[in-house]
């Protein structure tokens, strides 16, 4: 069966190690066609905006994107097409699995961790109000009024909306993937110790959602000490449900436990599309330097074959990518123990040492 699937190049990196990707995804022998489209930097360039119009007609035709990382620019600039596009496209569940592969080097063994991030609320939902501006002005007279607390006049301010809904909707992905795929036990983050009427509502929810799953084991904690259990006992958890903001820090600590974000892959699931992306970003002072692993994107893809039924095509490149990393002799230069060893591959050479491992195991 062909399939017809949106690509994303991306800037910096990314389309360094979509290449690489690809050439991996042709070894499977998957029958993939590509309808590649640009976003970020490229197309703010030639369509006077970052997220075109066609980029999303595409996803949501082929309901299926492969995406390389896209810079946002810090402080200034557009706002993040990452978090645009998943608003967007209401993709709702952002999946960062999170797993050890012999060889590499980590102060830990035997970690499987699946991360599930809610993607469109929280801090992250973009509603924002300039210091200065007339509206944050009346915003921080309006709050005052309230008798809620004094904010001082030069602040700029970020709003927290947290949803029963987007909250009911990602816990009971948690739960289904925690089922489809075997999980024992879902614990859901929060900080509702403090914020009881955002995280407070969260974890309320979760805990109502919970019920409907009394094969499954569930538990709840404060977003401060799951980060301390993790680096601590990270065998304590299996799959971690969180809000926006926390799930993109945990899962970034997460990343830390299994050997960096090189080793990594996401996903961004709605009801009707999902876009598939490693979960580094574009490390723009590495584009064109045939440096960067491009071995995260790659697992983003298996994830991304799994997603469209095809399970034997993902089943060896994952482990086409394990036995490349057990062997240890064809590895960039995160996966090293000394990231300046003179015998550091390159992103190509990775991506011919795992593609020469597809076409053995044919």
């Amino acid at each position: 069966m062909s399939y017809n699937i949106t690509l994303i190049p991306g800037d910096g990196v990314g389309p360094e190690i979509t290449e690489a990707t690809t050439r991996a995804l042709e070894a499977t022998g998957a029958a993939i066609k590509w309808d590649i489209r640009q976003i970020g930097e490229a197309a703010l360039e030639k369509y006077g905006t970052p997220l075109p119009l066609e980029v999303l007609l595409s996803i949501n035709r082929n309901k299926v994107a492969l995406k390389g990382p896209v810079t946002t620019p810090i402080g200034t600039g557009f706002r993040s097409v990452n978090v645009a596009l998943r608003q967007e496209l209401d993709l709702y569940a952002c999946l960062r699995p999170c797993k050890t592969y012999p060889g590499i080097k980590s102060r830990y063994e035997n970690i499987d961790i699946v991360v599930v991030r809610e993607n469109t609320e929280d801090l992250y939902a973009g509603i924002e109000f300039k210091k200065g501006a007339k509206d944050t002005t009346e915003l921080i007279k309006f709050i005052a009024e309230q008798g809620q607390r004094k904010i001082s006049a030069d602040s700029g301010i970020s709003i927290k909306p947290i949803s029963e809904r987007a909250s009911r909707r990602i816990v009971t992905f948690a739960f289904e993937y925690a089922r489809a795929h075997g999980r024992k036990k879902v614990t859901c983050v929060h900080k509702a110790n403090i914020m009881k009427f955002s995280d407070g509502l969260f974890l309320a929810t979760a805990a109502k959602v919970a019920r409907n799953y009394p094969d499954i084991q569930f538990e709840d904690a404060i977003v401060d000490n799951v980060c301390m259990q993790l680096v601590t006992k990270p065998e304590r958890y299996d799959i971690i449900v969180l809000p926006n903001l926390y799930g993109d820090i945990v899962s970034e600590l997460c990343a830390g436990l299994v050997g960096g974000i090189g080793v990594v892959p996401g996903a961004n699931i709605g009801d009707k599309v999902a876009v598939f992306e490693p979960v580094h970003g574009s490390a723009p002072k590495y584009a064109g330097r045939n440096k960067v692993n491009p071995m995260a994107m790659m697992l983003s893809a298996a994830m991304m074959l799994r997603h469209i039924g095809e399970e034997k095509p993902a089943q060896r490149l994952e482990s086409a990518i394990a036995r490349t990393i057990s062997e240890g002799k064809t590895i960039t230069y995160d996966l090293k123990a000394d990231p300046n060893d003179p015998s550091v591959a390159t992103t190509s050479a990775v991506a011919d040492a795992v593609i020469k491992k597809l076409k053995e195991a044919r």
